[in-house]
C-alpha cells in the first residue's frame, strides 16, 4: 500500500515517526514524507522519500515564549482533570481560539494546498499525521485514506480536543476543520479531529487516553538523527555514570536551560561519579568530573549510565527507560511534568520542579537514585514493560487492519 507521512517542521514531531517510517518501508509499503521544502533534508537524512509541499518559507519555528506558564498551558490543562462542564471558563475559551488559530490554522495553511493535491494526485491507501498536522486529517479526507496520529508525548490534545467537542456548544476546532476542509472540498467528519486512531508510543501507565479514541500501542524506538559513537562511549566508565541533558525549549534562565547549571555541576563534583552533560552554548568552568558534550547519541549513552538527569521531554525519558535507568526529570513545559510525575508515581524515577532544583536536592535525588534498590527495581520493571510492547514492524499488521478497514470504499 502507499503511505504519506506528513509533518510540521519540528524535528522533535519528525523523530518519532521515523522508526515507524522504516518499518512500513522494510514491510514492502511505498512510504512518502510530505513537509516543508526547507525540512525536507531532515527526511533525506533519515533515509526516506521527501516531498516538498508549499512555499520555501512556511516552517518558521514558533517563537518560545519565554514567560509561558510551567506544565500544559490553558486549554489542555483540563486533560490532567477532564472537570464537568463548568470547567470551561472564558480564559480557556480564548486559549483554545488562539490555539487553533495560529498553531493549527496559520502552521497548517502554508502546506495545505499542495499536500491535498498531493494526496488527490498519489492516491495514498493510508495518511500518517503527528498531531499538529492537520493538514494531513484533510488530505486523506481529500483522497478517501485511513489516517491516523503518531503521538510524540502524551495525548494531552486529542484527550482535550474529545473533552471540548462533549461539553463545549461551539466547538472552535471542529468549526475551523469543517471550514477548512469545505474550502478544499472535503466533507467534514468527526475523524478528522484525531484520526481514525492514533499510535501511542508510551507504555501504558505513562500514557493519557481518551475513551472516544482508539489507540494502537507501538513501542518506542529511538531515532534523533545521524549519530557517531565516539570511542570513549564504547568503554566500560570506571565509576557510576550519570547522565545530563536538559533540553533547550523552556524558559531561558542559564544558557537556555530552566536550572542553573553551574549549581547542578557544583553539586555533583564531590560524588565519584562521571556526569556525562550535552550542554548547548557557552560552557561554565567544569568540574574534573564532568565530560560535556554538544551531542551524543542517548541510545548509545543510556545503557552504560546508572542514573539520568534530564527535563522530562518523551524522547529523552523513554530512551533512558528502555534501558532501565532511573531518572530525575527537572520538567517545565507542556506534558514534561504531567511525564515526570507518572514516572515518580511508578517509583522509577524521582521529579523536582526546576525551582526547587537547587544544587543540595540534585545531590540528594541522584544519590537515591544510585542506591535505591526500589527505585532500581521499578525502573527494570518499566523497561521490561516497554519491551513487551509491540514492535514497529509489529504493528505493522495492525496499520494494515485499519487502512482496509477506513479507506473510503477502494479496493
Amino acid at each position: 500500500m502507499k503511505v504519506l507521512f506528513c509533518a510540521l517542521p519540528q524535528l522533535t514531531h519528525f523523530y518519532a515517526t521515523v522508526p515507524l517510517a522504516w518499518a512500513l518501508r522494510t514491510a514492502g509499503h511505498e512510504v512518502r514524507y510530505a513537509t516543508s521544502p526547507e525540512f525536507a533534508e531532515a527526511v533525506t537524512d533519515a533515509g526516506l522519500t521527501a516531498v516538498p509541499v508549499g512555499p520555501a518559507d512556511a516552517g518558521d519555528e514558533e517563537e518560545i515564549d519565554e514567560e509561558a506558564p510551567a506544565g500544559l498551558p490553558a486549554p489542555y490543562d483540563l486533560a490532567e482533570t477532564l472537570p464537568g462542564p463548568d470547567g470551561w471558563t472564558e480564559g480557556h475559551a480564548e486559549a483554545f481560539d488562539a490555539m487553533v488559530t495560529y498553531a493549527f490554522g496559520e502552521f497548517n495553511a502554508p502546506i495545505l494546498a499542495d499536500l491535498v493535491a498531493l494526496a488527490r494526485s498519489w492516491q495514498p491507501d493510508l495518511v500518517l499525521w503527528e498531531p499538529f498536522t492537520y493538514a494531513g486529517a484533510i488530505a486523506a479526507g481529500a483522497c478517501g485514506a485511513a489516517h491516523g496520529r503518531v503521538l510524540f508525548g502524551t495525548d494531552f490534545l486529542g484527550v482535550t480536543h474529545e473533552w471540548i467537542h462533549a461539553h463545549v456548544p461551539d466547538d472552535r476546532l471542529a468549526r475551523w476543520l469543517a471550514d477548512t476542509a469545505a474550502d478544499h472540498g472535503v466533507p467534514y467528519a468527526e475523524h478528522l479531529r484525531n484520526g481514525h486512531f492514533t499510535v501511542d508510543q508510551l507504555p501504558a501507565p505513562l500514557r493519557l487516553t481518551s475513551p472516544e479514541i482508539e489507540y494502537v500501542p507501538a513501542r518506542y524506538v529511538p531515532y534523533g538523527g545521524p549519530a557517531e559513537v565516539p570511542a570513549w562511549l564504547r568503554e566500560t566508565p570506571s565509576r557510576p555514570r550519570v547522565a545530563l541533558t536538559l533540553g533547550t525549549s523552556a524558559t531561558v534562565e542559564y544558557g537556555g536551560y530552566t536550572v542553573r547549571v553551574p549549581d547542578l555541576l557544583t553539586a555533583l563534583s564531590t560524588m565519584d561519579i562521571e556526569v556525562v552533560a550535552t550542554l548547548a552554548g557557552p560552557l561554565p568552568e567544569l568540574p574534573d568530573n564532568v565530560r560535556a558534550v554538544p551531542f551524543v547519541p542517548l541510545d548509545a549513552l543510556a545503557p552504560t549510565c546508572s542514573a539520568a538527569i534530564h527535563h522530562g521531554g518523551f524522547g529523552t525519558m523513554l530512551t533512558f527507560a528502555r534501558h532501565g535507568v532511573p531518572q530525575l526529570t527537572l520538567p517545565h513545559d507542556f506534558d514534561s511534568p504531567l511525564l515526570g510525575r507518572a514516572l515518580a508515581g511508578l517509583g522509577a524515577g524521582l521529579t523536582v520542579a526546576p525551582a526547587q532544583a537547587s544544587g543540595r536536592r540534585i545531590r540528594w535525588s541522584v544519590e537515591k537514585l544510585l542506591v535505591d534498590e526500589g527505585i532500581r527495581t521499578a525502573a527494570a520493571g518499566l523497561a521490561t514493560g516497554i519491551a513487551a510492547m509491540p514492535s514497529p514492524n509489529d504493528v505493522v499488521a495492525r496499520l494494515e487492519e485499519l487502512t482496509t478497514k477506513h479507506r473510503g470504499g477502494r479496493p
